[in-house]
Formats: C-alpha cells, structure tokens, sequence
C-alpha cells in the first residue's frame, strides 16, 4: 500500500516531535557536563567558527542578542570562552572557544551521540543513511527556501 499526503502527520508535526523528544533526551548528557542546551549550542557553534561577535552569534543560533549575554557570561566564568574587544570597533566583543571550552563541548557531544545511536539503531543501514542525508540537506536550506511564497496559501 502507498502512503499518500493525506496519510502522515504535516512535516512539522513529526520533526517537532522528534526535536522536543531529542532535546529531552540530551538534557542529562548536558547536565552532566554543566551545560544548559543554550550553552552547549555556543560553544558547538564557537568549534565551527571560532571567532564571531556576539550579535553574529545571537542571529547564527536564533537567540535574542540581549538574552544570549548570561549565557555568555557564565561560559566565561567557567573559562570555556573569550570575550575580547575587537581592535576595530571597542564596542564589539569578539567571541572564541577556549582549550576548556572545546574540551567540554567535545565530551558533551560525544554523550549526546551516544544517546543518538540508540535512536538510530532502529533504523537500517540504509534508512540511517538515508535520513541523515535528508536530514542534514533540509536542516541547512536557508529559511527564505522553506518558508517560500505559494500562490496557494
């Protein structure tokens, strides 16, 4: 029997499910590394790109850049992120991941994968592969590209 549209739940039904129950499962491998998620979404976006100003880091991860601050701060109380002037601009701070910091975030990632392979065993092979592909092509479409504009609506 073929599915239709009409036949599964809207797309972001199921990822918003997905997603809270994947968050939901990250919340002890976080907490055992003293991460709340928006410190463990910095610091992995800090190991991608070391060096950002705060207001491009607020807007890379969707944050509010005033809310982002105690975020910040705590980070770099805890030594796993600089804070420095820019030298062209004083009233910007330049962000970048510490020795630490990078240490943290890579353990606390390797806990997440963990729990992440328990999910994914229930797949085969290829379903696996496949759903990563998918995942990973749709999750980096611009925005613009999946909100769109449909005569339709």
């Amino acid at each position: 029997m073929t599915e239709t549209n009409a036949d599964r739940p809207d797309l972001a039904a199921m990822v918003g499910r997905l997603g809270r129950s994947l968050m939901a499962a990250e919340l002890p491998a976080l907490r055992a590394h003293d991460l709340t998620m928006w410190g463990y979404v910095v610091l992995a976006n800090l190991d991608r790109e070391p060096v950002r100003t705060q207001a491009a880091l607020a807007a890379a991860i969707g944050a509010d850049k005033t809310r982002i601050i105690g975020v910040l701060d705590d980070l770099q109380e805890r030594g796993l992120i600089s804070r420095t002037p820019d030298p062209d601009d004083r009233r910007v701070r330049l962000l970048a991941l510490t020795a630490r910091g990078r240490r943290v975030r890579a353990a606390a990632q390797a806990a997440i994968r963990r729990r992440e392979e328990r999910l994914l065993a229930r797949l085969s092979p290829g379903d696996r592969r496949g759903f990563l592909r998918a995942l990973q092509a749709l999750s980096e479409l611009p925005q613009t590209e999946i909100v769109g504009e449909d005569p339709d609506d």
